[in-house]
């Protein structure tokens, strides 16, 4: 199984502008995911997708490989979408570059998946864990999935999902930023010029696989990730390191 890995790493965040660069006890945030993903898997294999020049001199300077891409793709995976033009796969593997502490582990355990993968049930998958505090159960900026009994993806929302007639947190599943996509599935995704109806009011891009009818097949992580959102969100960094 041919497969790369690609960190897209966009500078003008529109909750924290230029978090990419972002200097976490005297690494930059894009060094730190890099380096989480060099513990997986050669360096040959990792490659950043950035819009900004800033976030590709940087790269360029420390022998990371970088690549540029348009500044109009409407999301990460189209970003990703790119690379997969130019850079031949037959998986690609996104590790989202606001993740500074990403279990590495977390990776082995999607390639594992696709090295074990038979016939070609899943062209997508994604990685979640379980919430166990009720702030990001309700916290918008937490992405909660709802599975299956095959630990397919049957939703995704920023809403506190599933719900309960109380309104409690009982129970809940967050995202993990971690994804593979085959070349066909990133292919039909980036066919469409617009975000599908539901990506749009939930801001959730893996919600386009959903919506051309393409299976997710979810895998069980760590949850030691901390996706970094805003600013705030480098103090809880911090502790964790």
């Amino acid at each position: 199984m041919n497969f790369i890995i690609v960190i897209p790493a966009r500078y003008k965040s529109t909750r924290f502008p230029g978090k990419p660069l972002v200097m976490i006890k005297g690494k930059t945030m894009i060094q730190r995911v890099y380096e989480q993903c060099l513990k997986s898997i050669s360096h040959d294999k990792i490659y950043v997708a950035t819009e900004d020049k800033r976030i590709l001199d940087y790269c360029q300077e420390k022998g990371i490989q970088c690549i540029l891409t348009s500044d109009k793709c409407l999301t990460g995976t189209d970003r990703v979408g790119e690379i997969a033009k130019l850079i031949d796969a037959d998986y690609y593997i996104n590790v989202q570059g606001d993740e500074p502490i990403f279990n590495p582990r977390d990776i082995n355990l999607l390639i594992k998946e696709l090295r074990e993968k038979r016939e070609s049930l899943y062209e997508v998958y994604c990685g979640f864990t379980k919430i166990n505090e009720a702030e990001r159960f309700f916290s918008k900026d937490v992405p909660k999935t709802v599975v299956n009994q095959k630990n397919e993806l049957i939703y995704m929302s920023r809403s506190a999902i599933p719900g309960n007639k109380n309104g409690d947190f009982n129970i809940g599943f967050r995202q993990v930023c971690a994804y593979a996509f085959s070349k066909e599935s990133l292919n039909k995704y980036c066919s469409l010029k617009k975000k599908t109806i539901l990506e749009e009011q939930e801001d959730i891009e893996l919600l386009r696989f959903l919506e051309l009818g393409i299976k997710i097949k979810m895998i069980k992580m760590s949850e030691e990730s901390i996706p970094v959102d805003r600013k705030e969100d480098i103090k809880r960094v911090l502790n964790k390191l």
